[in-house]
C-alpha cells in the first residue's frame, strides 16, 4: 500500500510537467504560426504536419474562456476531432459544437470522428459502446450514428458533409474527401487494417461546415 501510495505520488510532479511543457509548446507553435490555422482537440500530442495539437487541460471543448485565451472568433480554419466526441454527454457535445461553430471562420470545417453505431459486426458494437470492451471505452458517454451525429451538428448552425458511414440498413458509404482538411487514422481511407478482407474497423466520419 505504501509502495503503490509513492509511486503515486512520484507520478504527480511528472504529469504537471508534461502538461506544462504542452501548454508552452501549443503557445509557441501559435505564435510562429503564419498560414492557416488548424487545431486537433483532444490530439494526444499526435497531429500532422502543419497542424497545432491541444489537449483538454488547456482547451477544453466545453470551456468558451479556454477559446477566448488563445482566440478571436470567427479566425481558425479547421478543427479535427477523432473520436473524442463520444467521450461527452449528449448536452456536452451539442455545447463543443456551438463553442467550435463560434470559432470557425465561415466556410471552416470541425471534422468529427466516432465509432459507427450503425456498424454491422457485433463484435465492433461490443468493443465502442458505452462501458464496452474496448480500450477507452469505460469512459465512452455515446454511440452515434450519422443520423444523431448530423443532428447536433445541425442545430449548431452547420451545413453537413457525410464522408464516411454505415447506414440503418448496415451499408457503407464513403464519399471523397480531402485528408488535408482533418487527418483521420481510423477510416478506411487512411487505415488498411480496415479493408484488409473486410471494413473490421471504420469511423463514422462528419464534416461540419460553417
Amino acid at each position: 500500500m505504501i509502495k503503490l501510495l509513492l509511486r503515486t505520488l512520484l507520478k504527480w510532479p511528472y504529469s504537471i510537467y508534461r502538461k506544462i511543457k504542452e501548454l508552452r509548446q501549443f503557445k509557441k507553435a501559435l505564435r510562429c504560426n503564419s498560414g492557416e490555422l488548424k487545431l486537433v482537440v483532444g490530439s494526444s500530442r499526435i497531429a500532422e504536419p502543419g497542424w497545432l495539437p491541444t489537449e483538454w487541460h488547456f482547451l477544453n471543448l466545453l470551456n468558451e474562456s479556454h477559446w477566448l485565451t488563445f482566440f478571436k472568433e470567427n479566425s481558425i480554419d479547421n478543427i479535427l476531432a477523432e473520436h473524442v466526441w463520444e467521450h461527452l454527454k449528449p448536452e456536452e457535445g451539442k455545447l463543443a459544437a456551438r463553442i467550435c461553430f463560434r470559432f470557425l471562420k465561415k466556410g471552416g470545417r470541425l471534422r468529427i470522428a466516432v465509432p459507427d453505431g450503425f456498424h454491422p459486426d457485433p463484435a465492433y458494437i461490443t468493443h465502442v459502446k458505452p462501458g464496452g470492451t474496448g480500450p477507452g471505452a469505460d469512459d465512452h458517454k455515446i454511440l452515434y450514428t450519422y443520423k444523431s451525429l448530423q443532428e447536433i451538428l445541425i442545430q449548431a448552425g452547420y451545413k453537413i458533409e457525410l464522408l464516411e458511414y454505415f447506414d440503418e440498413f448496415h451499408v457503407f458509404h464513403q464519399n471523397p474527401w480531402d485528408s488535408k482538411e482533418g487527418y483521420v487514422r481510423r477510416s478506411k481511407k487512411i487505415n488498411q487494417r480496415a479493408i484488409r478482407d473486410k471494413l473490421d474497423y471504420t469511423s463514422l466520419i462528419v464534416d461540419g461546415i460553417k
